[in-house]
């Protein structure tokens, strides 16, 4: 007797390994006790929310005490949300953004769904580069479209361009980036975003069905060394940007995402465009992103200054985070490129072992991270820093005995 359909068993067989690793950890930390499991497996933001956020949530009472105070929205979200997040994205991508060309969603993953129930077609083709967010294969694949991945330059992990270029089909509908990049912490230039934008042209030229550029930005805020992230709304007309603010504000679990579409796009291409994915924000099964969530981004907003310096100390954090994990691998002679953002290191498992087998052994030094397969990119591993510097500093001498 079989109740799940043959797909969600086929899925399950290569379930995130993400999760099972974070799994693990709780076994373990059961074991040995917190304080001796360096849990590297899951980005889950560990710093505090702003003050901006907790400041809000402490006046919503007061504010929803009214009749129907917690009740529905338009489709598309509030629009004093919507109007917060113009603003928000408008400083971010240094692009004038128009509330009505917003959609706020259930997280980012939320948006990237609405994204591919409005505009695939069964056997339509997802072009990402890869390593990659290992769910942008389900996301794709509930609408019946077919992720396609291309392998990025093995250590840099730049873009391949003639690679991407390469993979392009009468089927290829979305080309999807995520920069800066999880698991590789990389981040794609402004070089990289025009070729990319010419090759989406030269592709459609004549055509009337464009290939849509997406990039998913959830991490735009957390670049080191003064690096900046190009947007690409100037470079391409048919482009979308996605992003939620689980990774900046601390809200992870309040599932508060957004979809930015393009004000360069044609008025009548855009209107169809955004009609389509607030039909689709609805009848995925969870209407809108939570009232709660949306107020407390229209209260961040309200007090910019404030949330954007909160922000900016929150990069410094991970900043000295990184450090320790780079002196940490350096001392155990493990091969790395320095992540330019992001919250993750992606090293390479040494001597040519195969990764899955690294981080067994790393596992046997109560050390957890997340092979490289994970990610499409096998011959890796991911860490994640979402934990204090002094649980990071006290894996050092693990890391040098798994390499032993």
């Amino acid at each position: 007797m079989q109740l799940v359909s043959d797909k969600i068993l086929e899925v399950q067989k290569g379930a995130s390994w993400i999760r099972r690793m974070f799994e693990a950890g709780i076994e373990l930390k059961k074991q040995y006790g917190p304080e001796n499991v360096y849990d590297f497996s899951l980005g889950s933001p560990d710093l505090k929310p702003p003050a901006t956020v907790i400041e809000t949530l402490l006046h919503l009472a007061d504010e929803v005490n009214v009749p129907a105070g917690l009740g529905y929205m338009p489709n598309a979200g509030y629009f004093a949300a919507r109007e917060a997040l113009a603003t928000w994205a408008s400083q971010e991508q240094g692009v004038q953004i128009p509330a009505n060309n917003i959609l706020v969603t259930v997280g980012a993953a939320g948006g990237l769904n609405c994204l591919c129930k409005t505009t695939l077609l069964p056997g339509d083709e997802v072009i990402c580069p890869a390593p990659y967010f290992v769910e942008y294969a389900g996301y794709a694949g509930t609408y019946g479209g077919v992720l396609k991945p291309v392998p990025s330059a093995p250590g840099t992990f730049k873009l391949n361009i003639e690679g991407i270029a390469a993979a392009i089909t009468d089927r290829t509908r979305m080309l999807l980036i995520n920069s800066p990049n999880n698991p590789a912490g990389v981040i794609y230039t402004e070089e990289e975003i025009k070729a990319l934008a010419q090759i989406l042209r030269d592709a459609r030229k004549g055509s009337d069905r464009p290939i849509i550029l997406v990039a998913d930005e959830p991490y735009r805020f957390l670049a080191f060394d003064g690096k900046t992230v190009p947007s690409v709304l100037p470079h391409y007309e048919y482009s979308v940007v996605c992003s939620s603010f689980s990774k900046n504000l601390g809200l992870a679990g309040e599932r508060v995402g957004y979809i930015v579409v393009n004000p360069a796009m044609d008025k009548d291409v855009a209107a169809q465009f955004l009609g389509g994915l607030i039909l689709s924000n609805r009848v995925l099964g969870y209407v809108n992103a939570p009232c709660i969530g949306q107020k407390l981004i229209i209260g961040a907003v309200a007090n910019l200054e404030k949330t954007l310096a909160a922000q900016s100390a929150q990069t410094d954090i991970y900043a000295e985070r990184r450090n320790v994990m780079a002196s940490i691998l350096d001392e155990a002679g493990i091969e790395y490129q320095m992540p330019a953002g992001t919250f993750y290191f992606f090293p390479k498992a040494p001597n040519g072992m195969d990764d899955v087998e690294f981080v067994k052994k790393l596992a046997e030094q109560r050390i957890l991270a997340v092979p490289g397969s994970g990610f499409g990119c096998k011959g890796y591993f991911r860490l994640a820093l979402c934990v204090d510097k002094a649980v990071i500093e006290r894996s050092r001498q693990g890391f040098v005995n798994a390499m032993k």
